[in-house]
């Protein structure tokens, strides 16, 4: 969330950048949130007189009771101050949850390069790369070809899962940890920290990393148990940190999540129901940073450069996407998209989503840096896709496929497969 020291000093700022999300609703709530700030922090002062008063009352009662002298009327009015400081607590405390309540769910300030547009039709392609391979025969989806190859099997796994689970089976199984295993070793060569976090997390660490839309939207919940199935490792990495104060020799720090993510895809309906493209259930190698906000935009576009370099390595042809502000959402600062192109269906599909989401995530988690016995500052936080399955494996399925229904293996995946072809067993 925003710093609340922050909307204060900049309200102008503020209200620009909603007036560029095109969000009346937010704007509107900016105005009360002031509004309230204002009024809580006065009662606070209010309520802390009061409370010196009664001290002091107090003090006066004692003195007069050890000298023997008439207290009548500091009684009446110590008598009186309960009532008015509870009920001023009580203010505070409607005011604060007020307060926190818009903080919650005021977007980020946008970087001043982040298109306007209401849609995706307002993204900016920034770069393309690669040549679309030329067939000499009619792509097919990967819908069929994993059929036809009987490597995945979605009717049994729907059966006992329900819409969009699946099995893989055989090689597509290989293909996908070579996959995973390839952009791992990658990342930790560039010096990134591996690490495999838990797969469920608290409702309260998860409010500091997330749009709180996404617990409806997005997240599986155990209500009995207060646990959240997380959507992607980037999310118990930051919380990792919550409520820390790291040294600032330590930043920037490189972390490399592997993990399950689940997400409930609500809105979907309809959209990609066949295949293994649009799922509740893949795993993903997630790029991870922590560090000063002087650094944060230039390791933005580090990390979009290491996840170009994989899809460049698998020899997928792809293109980097500019998020617009209707897209973007409320934790990121700036965001891009990397789309593959999927022959099968003659267009570009997201793959990676790579976001600078500065010091947004830190305020609500708490997490600062600084030098012993000097300032300490909320850090920056960026994240972003290394890899995902299976929409990798649908880019390279549909990408790499023969005239004979066989799937040629990437160079750079032969080592981890031991073989150079998927072919039906």
């Amino acid at each position: 969330m925003l710093d609340i020291k922050f909307i204060r000093a900049n309200p102008d700022i503020v209200r620009a950048d909603l007036k560029k999300r095109g969000d009346p609703e937010k704007q509107e709530w900016l105005e009360d949130l002031l509004q309230k700030d204002k009024e809580y922090r006065q009662l606070l002062m209010d309520l802390e007189k009061m409370q010196a008063e009664r001290n002091q009352i107090t003090k006066k009662i004692s003195e007069a009771v050890k000298a023997k002298k008439d207290a009548t009327a500091e009684k009446k009015a110590a008598a009186e101050l309960p009532k008015k400081i509870k009920e001023a607590e009580a203010k505070v405390i409607e005011l604060q949850a007020k307060v926190k309540f818009y903080l919650m769910r005021l977007p980020n300030i946008l970087h001043e390069s982040v298109p306007v547009g209401k849609d995706e039709a307002g993204n900016i392609t920034v770069r393309e790369w690669g040549e679309k391979k030329k067939f000499d025969f009619t792509p097919k989806s990967h819908v069929d070809l994993i059929q036809e190859l009987d490597i995945a099997d979605l009717e049994r796994a729907a059966k006992i899962s329900g819409s969009r689970f699946y099995f893989l089976k055989g090689d597509l199984v290989l293909l996908e940890q070579a996959v995973l295993r390839f952009a791992l070793d990658k990342m930790i060569k560039k010096g990134f920290l591996p690490i495999s976090p838990p797969n469920m997390m608290k409702t309260e660490p998860y409010e500091g990393v997330t749009d709180l839309a996404d617990f409806e939207l997005v997240m599986y919940k155990d209500e009995k148990e207060d646990l959240n199935l997380i959507a992607t490792a980037e999310h118990p990495i930051t919380a990792m940190h919550c409520g820390e104060i790291l040294p600032e020799e330590k930043l920037p720090m490189r972390y490399v999540g592997i993990s399950p993510c689940y997400r409930k895809e609500a809105g979907a309906h309809g959209k990609d129901t066949k295949g293994i493209f649009r799922v509740h259930q893949f795993n993903k190698v997630e790029q991870y940073i922590i560090c000063k906000p002087e650094d944060s935009w230039k390791l933005h576009e580090e990390l979009i450069k290491n996840a170009e370099e994989v899809f460049q390595a698998l020899e997928i042809p792809y293109r980097v996407i500019n998020i617009c502000t209707g897209e973007i959402g409320l934790v990121a600062a700036k965001k891009y998209d990397i789309e593959a192109w999927m022959p099968a269906q003659n267009t570009y599909r997201e793959v990676v989503s790579c976001s600078n989401c500065t010091s947004y995530q830190a305020v609500r988690s708490n997490i600062k840096f600084g030098k012993v016995g000097g300032d300490k500052e909320h850090a920056h936080t960026l994240n972003s896709t290394a890899v995902a399955t299976p929409r990798a494996l649908v880019a390279i399925i549909e990408n790499c496929q023969n005239k004979d229904g066989s799937i040629t293996i990437p160079k750079v995946l032969v080592p981890y497969m031991g073989k150079e072809k998927i072919t039906k067993r």
